[in-house]
């Protein structure tokens, strides 16, 4: 199965985003790359937080893109 990201604003609503759209990934570890990798330009798409899914089913989340405040 593929491991995919669901991409969602602060309250939870599903968000679009161009990038994560057509993003798959064959391992975990993969997913959680990509979105160390770009979690910045989907805060500017508008996305708040992420879950992983593998499949339908969902792994973790929801997890905040925005830094933690210090």
């Amino acid at each position: 199965m593929d491991w995919t990201w669901q991409t969602q604003a602060a309250d939870g609503s599903a968000v679009e985003s161009v990038l994560a759209n057509d993003a798959a990934f064959p391992t975990q570890g993969d997913a959680e790359t990509w979105i160390g990798e770009t979690w910045h330009e989907l805060l500017d798409e508008g996305v708040a937080q992420v879950s992983l899914l593998n499949g339908a089913s969902v792994i973790y989340g929801p997890m905040s893109l925005r830094p933690a405040a210090e």
